[in-house]
C-alpha cells in the first residue's frame, strides 16, 4: 500500500493529469511533424471489467530523463533542416510532439490532438487552421506504435517508428503506412545467435517481460538457440512495474525470482524492453539490501537487446550500475551528428518556447526545483537554470546521440529528403501539382517507399521492402565506473548487407568484461567442457548442454572440445597418446640404418666373405686329395651358390621396390635350390662311389660328371620353370599395410600367389629331405671316401631351420618378419658351409700331412 509520501505523490500526478495539460512541444512551420515520446509513464492498476473504467494512479509518474534526448534529437533534426538552403530552400518544417505516457488511453487521445487542428479532438473535419501534419514519428514501443498505428493508419498518416519489435508479424500488410527506422528484428535474433556461438556460451537465461512481446521474443529465440546448440537454462518472466513496485519489498517474491539475479548461469539474455529492465533494475534494488546475496548476483554477462539504452529512472539515480559493468548490448547502428552536443550545451530551462517537457526534465534531472515552481520544496535544492548537463550521469542523460535519438534523427532527415524529391523540379520543370498547401500525407508514401540518401553522419538510409530500415546492427560493450559514469564501446556488428561470411564480425579483444572476470572469457556451460581426447554422452533427464565426458576408443580421437563423436585418423596417420592429435605414421621397414639390418648386413657379408675365402683355400690346393675327393666341379658350385645365398638376403634389407619384390623369393629359391642340388649330387655320388668300388659293380658307369651335371641341372631347372610361372601369373608387388601396425606403415612386398610361395618353399624343402635322407644313410661308410656324415649333419640343420621358420614367420609383423626370413637364410647357408666345409679346411689349414693319397690309402687299410 502506498505510504503518506506516496498519497502526497499520486496528488502530484493529479496536477499533471495528462487528459488536463498534456505534455507537449510545439513549433509552427509550413509542414508539420508530428512526434510521439515517451519521457514520463504513469503507473496504473489494471483495468477489471467489474468497475467502470477510470485511471488510477498507483504512484508518481516515472520520470526516465533520458529520453528527453529524443526529444531534443528531433528538435535538432528539424533545425538542421530549416537552416539548410539545399533542402527545401522555400518551406519551413514545424513540430508537434506529444509525450504517451506509455499509456494506451493517452497514445490514442494525443494521437487525435495530432490530427485535430483545434485544441478540441473533432475527428474527420478540416477548416482553415488545419496544421498540415505530413507525418508522424513515434514510438517507441511496440504496442505504443500499434496504438498510434490504428488512428493514423486510417487517414494513411505516413508514421515512422523506431521500436525495435515490430509490432506485429505482418506489419506492412495490416499498417500500409507504417515505417520503422530499425532492422528487421530477424537480424538481432541471429545476432544474438551468433554471439553465443562466438564466445562458446551454450547454456544460458532467457529473461523477458509478462506480456506479448515477452512471450514473442521467447517463443521466437528459443527455438533458434536449441537449432544452433545452446541450452536454455532458465526462462523468467519480470511483472509489470506496478507489481513489482508493489510487491517487490516482499522477501518471499524476491527469492522466488531469485534465478534471475542470483543464479549461477553466467550469461543472461534480456529483451530490454522498459518494462523488462525497470523489474530487474527494482529487483537489483531491494537485492542490494540482503548482504547475502549482494555478491553472488554480481559477475554476469548480460546480453541485451536494442531496447537497451543505459537509462535509470531518476528515483534510482543513485543504484550501483556494476551489476551491468562488462553488458553487451544490440543497438541500432548509429553515428556521431556534428552539431549536436553543441546544441545540447546551450540548453537551459528558458531557452526554447513551446517546450513543455524540459522544466519537468530539469528538476528531475538535477534533483532539484525551479524558482517559479509551485510543488512543496522539502529538502530540495533551488535550480539555478545554468545547470549544465554534461554534469549528469550518463544513466540520466548523454552529451552524444544515442541510437534511438539517431533513428528519430534519420526518421526527421528522411521526411525532409522525401520532401525535397516531391519539391524538387523535374527536367527544369516545376512539379505544380505540388506544394506544401495542398500536400496530402498520403501522397508522400511512394516516395517514402523509394527513399535512399546519406545523411549528414554519412550513413546511407533507405527502407527495404518491408518499410523497415535497410541497415544492421551495432553490438556495445558497457563499461561502468564507480562514479555512476560509464563508456560505450562498439565491438561489433550484425551488416545483413555485407558479403557472405562477413555478417557478423567481433571485435574481442576491445571487450572489457566484469571485474570478477578478471579479463578472463567467461564460462557458459551446464558442465565443464569436454577436453579433446574425449566426447560428449547425453544424461539422462537433463538438457543435451548437459553431459559428461567419455575417454575415445582405442584407435579414435577427438581434437575440440565437446566433440559430440570422436573419430579415426586418416589411414596414414594414428592417434596420440592423449587421443586428441593425429600423428603421421612412419613408414615400417627393415632399413641399413638400424641396428638390427646392420647386424644382418654384416653377418651376410661377413658369411660371404669366408665363403669366398673358402673358396680361395680349395682353388689353391686344387690338386690335393682331399680337394679331388668327391667331384672338386661340385664343390666349387656349392661354394658359388653359398656366396649369392648369403648375399641375396641382402635383398630383404632397405625400402622393398617393386623390383626388390619380385627378385627375393624368386632368387633366394633358385639359389638355394642349386644350393641343395649340389648337395644332394654330391651325396649320390658318395653312394655311387662307395658301390663302384665293389668287384663287377655295374655302378661305374653313372660315376662321373654328366651324371652329377644332370642331376644338378634337372633339379634347378624344376625350382626356375616354377619361378618362372610365379613371375608370369601372379608376380609379387609393393604393398602398404595400414593396419597390422597401429603406429607405423609396413611397407612389405605381398607374395602375389601365396600357393607359388609355398611352392617354391615346399620343393626346396622335398631337395632337401631326400638329401638329407640319402647322406643319412650313407653316414657310416668308410671315412676316407665319405662326405656323407657331414651332409647328413649340415642337412640336419638346414632342415631344423625351416621348419622352424615356418611358425616364426607366420607369427611375427613387418620387418621382423622379413628378420626372420634372412636369418634363416643365412643360418642355413651357414650350417651348409660349416658342416662341409670346416673339416676339409681344418685339414688342408692345419692338419696338411693328413691331405696326402697315402694317408687316406693306409687309413683306408
Amino acid at each position: 500500500m502506498p505510504s503518506a509520501e506516496g498519497k502526497e505523490n499520486i496528488a502530484a500526478c493529479a496536477i499533471i493529469d495528462p487528459f488536463q495539460a498534456p505534455y507537449e512541444y510545439v513549433q509552427r512551420g509550413d509542414l508539420i511533424i508530428g512526434g510521439m515520446m515517451s519521457q514520463l509513464a504513469c503507473l496504473t492498476d489494471e483495468l477489471h471489467f467489474s468497475e467502470q473504467p477510470k485511471i488510477k494512479f498507483v504512484d508518481q509518474l516515472i520520470t526516465i530523463s533520458k529520453k528527453y534526448q529524443n526529444v531534443l534529437s528531433l528538435v535538432f533534426a528539424v533545425k538542421v533542416i530549416n537552416e539548410n538552403p539545399q533542402i527545401l530552400p522555400n518551406i519551413s518544417l514545424g513540430f508537434h510532439i506529444y509525450d504517451s505516457y506509455e499509456n494506451a488511453r493517452i497514445t490514442h487521445q494525443n494521437t487525435l490532438n495530432l490530427l485535430s487542428a483545434t485544441e478540441k479532438i473533432i475527428s474527420n473535419f478540416r477548416c482553415d487552421s488545419q496544421k498540415n501534419l505530413i507525418a508522424v514519428i513515434g514510438g517507441l514501443k511496440p504496442d505504443t506504435s500499434v496504438h498510434m498505428a490504428t488512428i493514423l493508419g486510417i487517414y494513411k498518416m505516413p508514421q515512422i517508428s523506431s521500436c525495435v519489435l515490430a509490432p506485429a508479424m505482418n506489419i506492412q500488410l495490416q499498417f500500409p503506412s507504417f515505417y520503422r527506422m530499425v532492422p528487421n528484428e530477424v537480424h538481432q535474433y541471429k545476432g544474438i545467435v551468433h554471439l553465443l556461438q562466438y564466445f562458446q556460451w551454450i547454456w544460458v537465461g532467457i529473461v523477458a517481460s509478462d506480456n506479448d512481446n515477452g512471450e514473442r521474443f521467447m517463443q521466437t529465440l528459443i527455438p533458434m538457440l536449441s537449432k544452433h546448440g545452446i541450452c536454455t537454462a532458465f526462462k523468467e518472466k519480470t511483472p509489470s512495474v506496478s507489481n513489482a513496485l508493489e510487491n517487490f519489498s516482499s522477501l518471499e517474491l524476491i527469492r522466488a525470482k531469485s534465478s534471475v539475479i542470483v543464479t549461477h548461469v553466467k550469461v543472461l539474455v534480456a529483451c530490454a524492453d522498459t518494462q523488462t529492465m525497470t523489474s530487474l533494475l527494482w529487483m537489483t534494488y531491494y537485492f542490494s539490501l540482503l548482504e547475502d546475496v549482494t555478491q553472488m548476483s554480481m559477475g554476469k554477462v548480460w546480453i541485451l537487446t536494442a531496447e537497451w539504452d543505459f537509462s535509470f529512472e531518476t528515483r534510482l539515480r543513485g543504484m550501483d550500475m556494476q551489476l551491468f559493468n562488462g553488458a553487451l548490448s544490440f543497438a541500432i547502428h548509429s553515428n556521431e551528428v556534428m552539431g549536436f552536443t553543441k546544441f545540447l550545451q546551450n540548453l537551459h530551462p528558458n531557452s526554447a518556447k513551446g517546450d513543455g517537457f524540459i522544466r519537468n526534465f530539469w528538476q528531475q534531472a538535477f534533483n532539484c526545483l525551479l524558482s517559479d515552481s509551485n510543488e512543496p520544496m522539502d529538502n530540495t535544492d533551488t535550480c539555478t537554470g545554468q545547470e549544465k548537463l554534461e554534469s549528469l550521469p550518463g544513466a540520466l542523460f548523454e552529451m552524444s546521440m544515442t541510437s534511438h535519438s539517431y533513428s528519430i534523427y534519420n526518421a526527421v532527415q528522411t521526411i525532409a529528403h522525401s520532401l525535397h524529391t516531391i519539391f524538387r523540379p523535374k527536367n527544369g520543370v516545376e512539379r505544380n501539382r505540388f506544394n506544401h498547401q495542398n500536400l496530402q500525407p498520403w501522397q508522400l508514401h511512394p516516395f517514402l517507399k523509394n527513399i535512399s540518401f546519406n545523411n549528414s553522419a554519412g550513413d546511407f538510409v533507405s527502407f527495404d521492402e518491408n518499410g523497415e530500415l535497410a541497415g544492421g546492427f551495432d553490438i556495445i560493450n558497457w563499461v561502468t565506473f564507480p562514479n555512476h559514469s560509464f563508456l560505450r564501446v562498439t565491438v561489433g556488428r550484425i551488416n545483413p548487407q555485407a558479403v557472405q561470411g562477413q555478417e557478423f564480425t567481433m571485435n574481442e579483444e576491445a571487450i572489457t568484461w566484469h571485474n570478477i572476470f578478471n579479463q578472463v572469457l567467461p564460462l557458459a556451460v551446464c558442465n565443464d567442457h569436454c577436453h579433446p581426447g574425449y566426447s560428449r554422452k547425453k544424461k539422462e533427464g537433463l538438457p543435451f548442454c548437459c553431459y559428461d565426458c567419455a575417454l575415445c576408443p582405442d584407435g579414435m580421437i577427438s581434437n575440440q572440445n565437446d566433440m559430440n563423436y570422436c573419430f579415426k585418423c586418416q589411414e596414414t596417420q594414428f592417434p596420440n597418446k592423449n587421443r586428441d592429435q593425429c600423428i603421421s605414421k612412419i613408414l615400417h621397414f627393415l632399413s641399413f640404418s638400424e641396428p638390427l639390418g646392420i647386424c644382418l648386413a654384416v653377418l651376410a657379408l661377413s658369411f660371404s666373405l669366408i665363403t669366398a675365402l673358402v673358396l680361395g683355400v680349395f682353388t689353391k690346393h686344387w690338386d690335393t686329395p682331399i680337394v679331388k675327393a668327391n667331384n672338386r666341379d661340385l664343390t666349387c658350385s656349392l661354394l658359388i651358390s653359398l656366396f649369392l645365398c648369403f648375399l641375396c638376403s641382402l635383398l630383404f634389407i632397405a625400402k622393398p621396390h617393386i623390383v626388390t619384390c619380385c627378385l627375393r623369393q624368386t632368387t633366394f629359391g633358385i639359389l638355394f635350390s642349386f644350393a641343395v642340388s649340389c648337395v644332394l649330387a654330391k651325396t649320390i655320388t658318395v653312394v655311387l662311389a662307395f658301390m663302384a668300388t665293389k668287384p663287377g659293380s655295374r655302378m661305374r658307369k653313372w660315376v662321373g660328371k654328366t651324371f652329377t651335371n644332370s642331376i644338378l641341372l634337372a633339379c634347378s631347372f624344376i625350382q626356375t620353370c616354377i619361378c618362372t610361372v610365379w613371375l608370369s601369373t601372379a608376380p609379387p608387388f609393393l604393398e602398404f599395410d595400414m593396419y597390422s601396425m597401429t603406429e607405423e606403415i609396413v611397407v612389405k612386398c605381398n607374395e602375389g600367389s601365396i600357393s607359388m610361395f609355398y611352392g617354391v618353399f615346399g620343393y626346396l624343402g622335398f631337395l632337401a629331405s631326400v638329401s638329407f635322407a640319402m647322406a643319412f644313410q650313407a653316414r657310416k661308410l668308410p671315412d676316407s671316401f665319405n662326405e656323407a656324415k657331414f651332409i647328413t649333419f649340415s642337412m640336419l640343420v638346414f632342415c631344423s631351420v625351416w621348419l622352424s621358420f615356418v611358425p616364426s614367420y607366420l607369427s611375427t609383423k613387418g620387418k621382423y618378419m622379413v628378420a626372420v626370413e634372412i636369418f634363416s637364410i643365412l643360418a642355413s647357408s651357414a650350417g651348409l658351409l660349416g658342416c662341409i666345409f670346416f673339416p676339409k679346411c681344418y685339414i688342408i689349414i692345419m692338419r696338411p700331412d693328413l691331405n696326402s693319397k697315402n694317408q687316406i690309402i693306409g687309413r683306408n687299410q
